[in-house]
């Protein structure tokens, strides 16, 4: 029913104005007066801080073994180092207009340690050291365009944070997409070769020209033997590889792509109001709340060009 008809019906047909009646106007609500060191709530309005203070007042600590609602946490300033970061994340949901809900689903999302799930990486291809201290797992179909959009931003993530930050990918080609399985085919035998990066971004550069023909055109550029590629493009193998990635993504609750884990915990998108640097963000808080210090990569030589993405396979 549209909105309009949809007031209508249950008898709203304007905004209320002033009204004749007698009766006291209700008092105004009470505004919970909450102060937190390291939280600038100066931008909020009245409504915004009265949400804000109620839901840390309300929601317990990140840390199960500090049993204090968030603002207790924070002003006492307990062990748990998720207190501080936990009320700045409602900070912000509150002021991008999230309702109660979603600002509870994103507090859950970072911070409930039962959200957390292993990840197994084995034999996926990935960029970055094995041994980082923040591991990035996705599942994207090389003809989804949201895929595409978020590939420079993970990877660049790899290289901001240097020698911080890994980069796992896993193959998820939906059945809408015709070519996502043929390009995830591909991807696999240019692994087999040691190109799986390369071939990762000629794929998603060309999101347009995935057909037989221009997949073949990209193993000659990137001078794959020929053989081997089209022996591995429809190999059991292959589809083995597929088979055992979509499995898991299935297992962990898939429901379109790209779906991203980072260190075990699943970052809704939709709670995200700014993709790319609320994942910088996530990265930064990861590092910080493992006691490591965000470092950025070494400045490159001037002059000096782009290295091509690495990784094992």
């Amino acid at each position: 029913m549209p909105p309009l008809l949809a007031l209508i019906s249950i008898g709203v047909t304007g905004c209320p104005g002033n009204s004749g009646s007698s009766e006291p106007k209700p008092a105004p609500p009470q505004e919970v007066s909450v102060s937190l060191p390291g939280v600038d709530t100066s931008s909020l309005t009245p409504r915004e801080r009265r949400e804000w203070a109620a839901q840390v007042s309300e929601l317990l600590s990140p840390c199960p073994d500090t049993p204090v609602n968030i603002a207790q946490c924070v002003k006492e300033q307990r062990a748990c180092k998720a207190c501080l970061p936990a009320a700045q994340l409602l900070l912000k949901q509150v002021k991008d207009g999230r309702s109660k809900k979603e600002r509870e689903d994103a507090f859950h999302m970072r911070f409930d340690a039962n959200k957390v799930k292993t990840l197994a990486t084995d034999g996926s291809p990935e960029m970055g050291p094995p041994d980082a201290p923040v591991t990035i797992v996705e599942w994207a179909d090389f003809e989804c365009p949201f895929c595409r959009l978020m590939s420079p931003l993970l990877e660049g993530l790899v290289s901001r944070f240097d020698g911080q930050v890994r980069l796992v990918f896993k193959f998820y080609p939906l059945q809408a997409h015709v070519h996502g399985e043929p390009a995830a085919r591909a991807a696999i035998a240019a692994m087999n070769q040691g190109k799986f990066w390369e071939m990762h971004h000629l794929l998603f550069e060309n999101q347009d020209k995935l057909e037989q023909a221009d997949i073949e055109r990209y193993a000659q550029r990137l001078k794959l033997d020929p053989v081997k590629f089209r022996a591995d493009l429809v190999s059991t193998e292959t589809k083995a590889r597929i088979e055992k990635d979509k499995k898991q993504a299935e297992e962990v609750g898939l429901e379109g792509t790209p779906l991203i884990y980072i260190n075990g915990r699943e970052v809704d998108l939709q709670l995200l109001t700014n993709p790319g640097q609320d994942i910088e963000d996530w990265v930064k808080l990861d590092l910080e709340l493992l006691g490591k210090t965000p470092r950025p990569a070494p400045p490159k030589p001037a002059g000096a060009p782009d290295a091509p993405a690495s990784g094992s396979t």
